[in-house]
Parts: C-alpha cells; sequence; structure tokens
C-alpha cells in the first residue's frame, strides 16, 4: 500500500528556538504513513532557493519519493511559529511562496503516477482545488484537510472539495461537540464520504452519513514530556487512514464502523505520539534570517 501527499511544503521557522523544521500539511502525511509502514511519496513545488533544497532533502531522507516533483524560481513558503507551554503558536507566514503561487497542475502522466497509490492527500493550503475533479476516475482515493479557518467552510467553498473527497479531515478544537457533528453532517451532506474532526484533547468524532464513532484522546500522563504539537493532527489523519486501508478500505469499498473505531484508535495513538516530536518529524537545523521579504504577521493577515 502507498500513500501520497500532494500539494503543499513548507518551512516550520520557531523563533524561540532559533531553529528550522521541514513540514507541510501534504508533506507530513506521506512522512508519517511511511514512518507506519506503507510506502509513501510527495509530489509538489520546491523553491529554487536554499530552503527549497533543505526540504527535498530533507523528506527524500524520510524515505519519502520526491522524484516527481518541480522545482520553480521563487522563494520557498516558511511560517513563523513559537511554542508556549507546548502549543505552536502562530506569527505570520508568506503566503506559501512559490508552491502555493504556481502549484502542479496534474498533466496525464502525473495523474498515471498518481493512479500508483492507494491514497492521495492534499489541503487548503496546496491550492490543489482545482485538479480535484481529476482524480474521480482514478481507483485512487483521496483525502482533504479542510484546516479550521471559516474561509474553508463556506458553502463554494465545501462544494469545490467534497464531492471529490473519500475523506476529510476538520479542525474542530474551537467547536463543542453539538457544532462540530453539525458541520460533520454538513460536509457529507455535500459529498464527501467520510468526515473526520479532531478536537484536541476532547478527542476526535467521525461521521460517514450513516454512524457516528467518537473516541477519546489519548492523554499524555506528564504535560511536561510534551515537546510542541506541530503536526498532530496530520499525525492523526494519518494512523486514521493507514489503519482503514490496512482494514480493507479502498475507492469501491467503504470502511464498516469496526473499521472506524480501530482507525480512531490508531489516529489517536499516533497524534500522542507526535507530541514528542520536534516540529513535524525533526531534522532541524538553525535558522538563518527571514528569507523571505513577503512575511507578514498573523494580525496582519486577518485585518
Amino acid at each position: 500500500m502507498r500513500v501520497l501527499g500532494f500539494g503543499d511544503n513548507i518551512v516550520d521557522r520557531f523563533v524561540d528556538r532559533g531553529i528550522d523544521y521541514p513540514g507541510g500539511n501534504s508533506v507530513n502525511v506521506a512522512v508519517y504513513a511511511h514512518r507506519l509502514g506503507l510506502g509513501a511519496a510527495y509530489l509538489g513545488v520546491f523553491g529554487d532557493d536554499d530552503l527549497g533544497r533543505f526540504l527535498g532533502e530533507a523528506i527524500a531522507a524520510q524515505g519519502v519519493a520526491v522524484d516527481r516533483c518541480a522545482v520553480r524560481a521563487g522563494e520557498t513558503g516558511v511560517s513563523i511559529l513559537r511554542v508556549d507551554d507546548g502549543d505552536r503558536v502562530f506569527l505570520g507566514w508568506n503566503g506559501g511562496g512559490v508552491t502555493v503561487r504556481e502549484p502542479l497542475v496534474l498533466d496525464d502522466g502525473l495523474l498515471e503516477y498518481v493512479s500508483s497509490f492507494d491514497l492521495a492527500h492534499s489541503s487548503v493550503y496546496s491550492r490543489s482545488e482545482s485538479e480535484l475533479p481529476k482524480l474521480a476516475g482514478l481507483d485512487t482515493l483521496v483525502s482533504f484537510d479542510l484546516s479550521s479557518e471559516e474561509e474553508f467552510r463556506t458553502p463554494s467553498y465545501l462544494d469545490r472539495v467534497c464531492p471529490h473527497a473519500d475523506l476529510v479531515l476538520l479542525s474542530c478544537s474551537h467547536l463543542d461537540g453539538a457544532a462540530t457533528r453539525a458541520l460533520l453532517a454538513e460536509v457529507v451532506r455535500r459529498g464527501a464520504r467520510l468526515a473526520l474532526a479532531t478536537r484536541g484533547v476532547d478527542g476526535a468524532i467521525a461521521y460517514d452519513g450513516r454512524v457516528t464513532v467518537e473516541t477519546p484522546a489519548r492523554r499524555v500522563e506528564d504535560p511536561r514530556e510534551i515537546i510542541d504539537t506541530m503536526g498532530c493532527g496530520d499525525a492523526f489523519l494519518a494512523g486514521f487512514a493507514v489503519a482503514l486501508l490496512r482494514g480493507g478500505w479502498s475507492a469501491h469499498t467503504p470502511p464498516r464502523r469496526h473499521m472506524i473505531e480501530r482507525a480512531l484508535r490508531e489516529g489517536a495513538e499516533t497524534a500522542y505520539g507526535q507530541c514528542l516530536v520536534e516540529g513535524a518529524f525533526g531534522y532541524g537545523r538553525p535558522a538563518g534570517q527571514p528569507a523571505v521579504a513577503s512575511m507578514w504577521r498573523a494580525s496582519e493577515r486577518e485585518k
């Protein structure tokens, strides 16, 4: 079985540590799937700067194939963060760099490549929405991370993604149980075959239009053990999806309740382990000065 991360990559710069880490939602899911024993690859665009080379080398060092990626002139995406009591705090970014400005377009050759995977994963940060309909004719399952921002909850946006997704992930730690279940029902009604909501310390909920399954979070006994929460949602998704694939989930075989229950437990366990990892998957190096002129603070992005 093989998993493909399709879309975003980024450098996570932790200013409190002075360290750059490789990351990106699509990258992380591929790396975690490989660590869980599956074959994995990443497909996306790297900038032609030093940070782009750093990302490519870091991903390949995890055993994830990057040979079909493109390198384009432009800056690499950089996000600026710090850690407060184990929780990551987003301070700003440069919009994702060339990876987001010039995302890959799936031609016939790349579609044939994607079809060799059991699951392709992408996200709102990948600018891959226009490519999702192209995957409909493949036997490859599609998962998509809808993140937590309201701009990705609008009916128009959900209608671009949900009909083409076998699994969507929603970050819902800011919502209560009722609001979370309502959101899951909406994305399934709009076409997603299975919806998964992660709720931080409150666990996770999955819904497929027929059954709702919940699981508690795996608690860290000593909070001092937590290094940071970077990648925990991606780790949950990877653990969940890998368990479903091993249970027989395919484009023609939807998961049954017992498969979802087991997958939720595996997702919680994988997310727990991620709390004990620096950055998304380690491989940090000393950070330089911000390498991009287009950086803005998170507070400015909200204006």
